[in-house]
């Protein structure tokens, strides 16, 4: 009898929330621990809104989608680094969730941005900064990942 050790690796994102306002959620996004992106989502709604409320906490697969207006957009934008989509698969009561690029709540339509940084004031009108430098950074660890056939997670937690 042959055994075959087959060892899965796993990249393990963590999406920690910090913040709700009126409109958005702020939170902290670490691969593996590090800390590597501060994020931006719909605000917080125990009945969910289409296009207003950010996702369930949970555990989430991340998988690449190669269709679509966003990915046609992406690749025509970063042609040498882009290979799909981050997609969030099986989201309760959402679809089409992803992470990408955008720095105010005007951006996201449920889904997950990434910036360098986080400017909020008295009135809840948070964003994030440098999305796109976050996103160069951030995107070709995760879809490299994906590439060598490592299971993506992203655990949701917080607020």
């Amino acid at each position: 009898m042959i055994f075959i050790n087959f060892k899965i690796r796993i990249m393990k994102l963590t999406l920690i929330r910090y913040r709700t306002e009126d409109k958005c959620t702020l939170g902290l996004l670490f691969i593996n621990g590090q800390f590597m992106a501060y994020t931006l989502e719909d605000q917080y709604q125990p009945t969910k809104v289409r296009g207003e409320t950010c996702i369930p906490k949970g555990v989430y697969v991340i998988k690449l989608r190669t269709e679509g207006r966003s990915h046609e957009k992406y690749q025509n934008r970063f042609p040498d680094m882009h290979k799909g989509m981050l997609h969030l698969q099986a989201v309760p009561g959402f679809s089409w969730i992803l992470i990408h690029i955008g720095n105010t709540i005007d951006d996201t339509d449920g889904c997950i941005l990434m910036g360098d940084g986080v400017q909020t004031n008295r009135l809840g009108n948070s964003m994030i900064t440098s999305s796109t430098n976050a996103y160069k950074t951030v995107y070709p660890l995760i879809a490299s990942a994906l590439l060598s056939n490592e299971e993506v997670v992203i655990e949701v937690c917080g607020l």
